[in-house]
């Protein structure tokens, strides 16, 4: 199953949580409704009365729900990182250099330069000693990653590696938006239940204090609904644990599949899977919050569930090794009960971690623990590249794409990686990376900011540029995804200063070339994504008939630069049409305007359908590829674009034909 199968597998799910949502609220209707009619004897009433004291019941039953629902859902626009701290996660900071913490961030920047995204808020969650995880939010853009403590300390690194790849293959597959949507609707089913226990306690008290003038009959309706809604609300909420095991099993073998396709190795989650089946904590949360989160965590949120959020412990061990016998989770709990196993000893008896504490700390790029890599391939490297192989790395990195970000971290300059992950440093070094490499652009460009943003920003970032010059074409948006959590860790009023600068870039002059506007774009994008989430219940409606002249656009103005010869151009664009509109003939004509025509046709492609965005991207293939052939410049302006069109694509190079 491919990236953009998954999707439409997530359409399908999405659409089964609304059936069986309003299922859920057609069954609590029915038992408010039966409730009232008995409560105010309103059986043997008119039929007119009857009619309106169901129809006043059903109204306010379902405007409660949906209020509810609504409220939480707003109230979980700010992310993932409002998720992780809603469970007592604390932040990691992006520079910390505390060895377990390192370890983690060192794992997760790792999984998200090799999955093309950018890289997550990481959180930690102190109090938990049981061994789980979450990824949360709307879109990678705003994504967190938390971990329990016990985690930290339980699981070696390459276990450590196997659940993070898990969560990372909810974060690109798109599973996160439902899981966060879940949460807002399993939200307004309980808030009966608050309401029902209010109106319970009333009319109990309204009745004890009536019963002296023998009025306490006045208050049993009220007693008779509040029970009412407490029982219709338990109901919904045995409605909903049936929705998230109905939504959430299956992706976890998924889930669980795409990890070791990430590490191609299943010792790692297998070996996190045994420790939560032989300790004693195994993987339930203290938190109030955990049934409200279930569906999202890598491990059961409690020992015992009328409705598993999850497959059973053993069978998703033996999906993962076919021989693995249940009897070994005994014998692990019989041994770890008197030592529980530590991940950092594990780490120094494979090698991966020095054994002293306070031996050389891990360098920023892997921890001391992976290879280097392969070397970088040069700028002028080709790359056989065929539209199909393409579609079927979007979203699914291998091992090959994870030693590669492992290279990329390597081969960063550290005063670099320093600078990124700063908060205060991040800015300059992001608009610096921005800059145009032609020196007229530039120059305008610093003029623009200057103008408008001050002289000592658009100074710091031309300071930033110089020392960015001659950087690798492969580091450069690794660079930038790794500069997002330190950005995204300001308040919004300078976020929201940062998107005017941004644009004050992509605007300067009409000359930037297509690589630089596209990474511009892409982190505009994100900017904007992680500020504003959206949380609209469907974005991808549009078909290529809506987008037909957005893809043009785009399809006619790669086919231009990439193509200094007029009928090559053509031919490459021909091909691109050939491939997304077959047996369709579009006139080619290149914007005037050149990139920053494309400033209207993203939206409109991004919110193409999964189908119809598979064809748009092996479009963009056969226009960039025409000859068969990529450098690696062209590689990274396809990764750009793909992550415009929230299909990332890992990194590719690194078998070219020289």
């Amino acid at each position: 199953m491919n990236f953009f199968e998954r999707q439409r597998q997530v359409r399908r799910l999405s659409t089964r949580l609304v059936l069986l949502f309003v299922l859920a609220v057609v069954g609590i209707v029915v038992v408010v409704n039966l409730a009232a009619i008995f409560a105010f004897n309103a059986a043997s009433a008119d039929p007119g009365q009857l009619a309106g004291l169901v129809a006043m019941v059903t109204v306010a039953t379902v405007a409660a729900i949906g209020l509810a629902a609504l409220v939480r859902t707003l109230a979980l626009r700010g992310g993932g990182g409002k998720v992780a701290r809603e469970l007592g996660g604390v932040p990691v900071p992006p520079n910390t250099t505390d060895p377990e913490l390192r370890r983690l961030r060192n794992v997760v920047e790792e999984m998200a330069l090799a999955s093309g995204v950018p890289v997550p808020e990481v959180y930690v969650l102190p109090e938990e000693t049981a061994i789980n995880a979450f990824a949360a939010g709307w879109s990678p853009s705003d994504a967190a990653v938390a971990v329990t403590r016990g985690a930290l300390q339980r699981l070696n690194r390459d276990e450590l590696q196997g659940v993070i790849a898990h969560e990372f293959s909810h974060v690109v597959n798109g599973d996160m938006r439902l899981n966060i949507r879940l949460m807002g609707l399993l939200f307004g089913i309980l808030f009966l239940t608050v309401i029902g226990r209010g109106l319970a306690r009333a009319g109990v008290i309204g009745g004890g204090r009536s019963r002296g003038n023998n009025s306490g009959g006045s208050a049993a309706p009220l007693a008779l609904v509040g029970l009412a809604l407490l029982v219709a609300g338990y109901v919904g909420v045995l409605a909903g644990r049936l929705i998230q095991a109905s939504v959430s099993r299956q992706r976890e073998y998924l889930a669980d599949a795409s990890a070791v396709q990430y590490t191609r190795q299943t010792g790692g989650i297998a070996g996190a899977l045994k420790k939560i089946g032989g300790l004693t904590d195994g993987s339930e949360l203290k938190s109030p919050k955990r049934d409200e989160v279930g569906h999202m965590l890598f491990g059961e949120a409690a020992r015992t569930s009328w409705f598993a959020t999850h497959p059973p412990l053993a069978d998703r061990i033996r999906a993962l090794e076919p021989s693995f016998d249940p009897a070994e989770l005994r014998q692990l709990a019989q041994r770890w009960a008197a030592a529980p196993p530590s991940g950092r000893q594990e780490d120094v008896a494979m090698g991966l971690a020095p054994a002293a504490p306070g031996a050389s700390a891990a360098p920023a790029a892997t921890g001391g623990v992976a290879p280097a890599g392969p070397a970088l391939p040069t700028g002028d490297t080709r790359v056989r590249v065929a539209p199909t192989e393409v579609l079927g790395r979007v979203a699914a990195p291998t091992e090959t794409a994870y030693t590669h970000a492992a290279a990329i971290l390597d081969r960063i300059p550290e005063p670099l990686l320093d600078r990124a992950r700063n908060r205060d440093a991040a800015i300059p070094l992001l608009l610096g990376l921005l800059l145009s490499e032609e020196p007229q652009v530039r120059q305008q460009q610093h003029a623009a900011l200057a103008e408008r943003h001050g002289s000592d920003l658009a100074d710091a970032a031309l300071r930033e540029a110089g020392e960015l010059a001659g950087l690798h074409p492969m580091l450069r948006l690794p660079l930038a995804e790794l500069a997002f959590p330190a950005l995204r860790d300001r308040p919004d009023a300078q976020l929201e200063v940062l998107l005017a600068e941004v644009f004050t870039l992509i605007h300067a002059d009409g000359a930037i070339n297509v690589t630089e506007y596209c990474l511009s774009r892409l982190l505009l994008a994100e900017l904007e994504e992680s500020l504003r989430p959206d949380s609209r219940w469907r974005t991808d409606r549009r078909t290529l008939t809506d987008a037909r002249s957005a893809a043009g656009y785009l399809l006619a103005t790669l086919a231009q630069v990439g193509h200094p010869d007029q009928a090559a151009a053509e031919r490459a664009f021909q091909a691109g049409i050939a491939t997304l509109l077959p047996g369709t003939t579009l006139p080619y004509a290149p914007p005037e305007n050149g990139v920053l025509a494309l400033e209207t046709a993203w939206p409109v492609l991004d919110g193409l359908r999964p189908a119809d965005k598979e064809r748009l991207v092996a479009a963009t293939v056969a226009v960039i590829s025409h000859d068969g052939m990529m450098t690696v410049p062209e590689i990274e302006l396809l990764r750009t674009i793909c992550g415009l069109l929230h299909c990332p694509l890992p990194p590719m190079a690194g078998h070219g034909t020289g």
